[in-house]
């Protein structure tokens, strides 16, 4: 069966209404249900809990609680690297910008323009850069640390779409990064110049947060929050957001001489601190 007909029955499915239903029983504490429904997922998914500030499954209130678990102090030392990995998880695909597009699967392509909700300007200063598409699946740990140090420029949500985002989706799917629900954060370097790390929504993801800001919450029109220099700075390594279930983070960095870790290939297990350029 091709992908496409594989996906075919999630252009059916309410997705908005069912991502709304998980995300309201993650975010309730129901006792000893929720204690055995995070029980059944660390079962099936095969999550490791010995690596978890807090391994005692008992001890999560919510699953939300569980499922953006803390990791303990030392579990990922960030490399000496001028971009380190944001994620623990699997590389969708990653390498260089072809002009203002971006390599999804076979097949398959989206704009820089797109993905960063419309603004043809910032876009533009990442022709011919780098890109990463990472993708987070049930097991892994689910927060997003900074890849380089970065002063905070600009937040952007940009509504769209709930599909899955796994492997056979983004085969499936027409310019799915750039067509699901997204939160657009834009970062400056001294180094590294402008860069955008997107956090892309997906079905049953409850919600999207960042550390300045919180959960944003979905709404109907793109919104955009701007920053002033020196309002918000984070170093490398340091947490900048979580997904409420999983997803994928998409980054984009401007055309200059990094290279990526040639280890990196589409399908490599990466974890969050690895050396990711150099």
């Amino acid at each position: 069966m091709s992908d496409r007909l594989k996906v075919l029955p999630q252009y059916l499915m309410p997705k908005g209404a069912m991502t709304r239903l998980a995300g309201r029983y993650a975010s309730k504490p129901l006792g000893g249900l929720t204690t055995s429904t995070i029980r059944r997922f660390v079962a099936r998914y095969g999550v490791n809990m010995a690596e978890a500030a807090e391994p005692d499954i008992a001890a999560y209130a919510t699953f939300n609680d569980f499922f953006t678990r803390a990791l303990k102090p030392g579990a990922r030392p960030i490399a000496d690297a001028p971009l380190v990995c944001p994620v623990d998880g699997t590389i969708s695909q990653v390498g260089r910008i072809e002009g203002d597009q971006v390599f999804q699967a076979k097949g398959r392509k989206f704009s820089t323009t797109a993905l960063v909700g419309g603004d043809a300007a910032l876009a533009a200063r990442f022709e011919d850069g780098l890109f990463a598409n990472l993708y987070l699946s049930p097991k892994d740990y689910h927060r997003i640390h900074m890849p380089a140090a970065g002063r905070l420029v600009r937040m952007v949500h940009v509504p769209g779409e709930l599909f899955s985002v796994n492997p056979t989706t983004a085969r499936g799917v027409p310019g799915l990064f750039a067509r699901n629900e997204r939160v657009v954060c834009v970062f400056d370097n001294d180094s590294l110049g402008r860069w955008v790390l997107v956090l892309v929504g997906a079905t049953i993801v409850g919600s999207m947060a960042t550390v300045w800001h919180g959960v944003v919450k979905r709404s109907g029109p793109v919104r955009e929050w701007d920053y002033p220099t020196g309002q918000v700075a984070l170093a490398q390594g340091e947490e900048m957001g979580r997904f409420l279930l999983g997803s994928t983070v998409v980054m984009l960095f401007e055309k200059s001489g990094l290279r990526f870790n040639p280890a990196w290939k589409p399908g490599g297990t990466i974890r969050m601190g690895e050396p990711m350029a150099a």
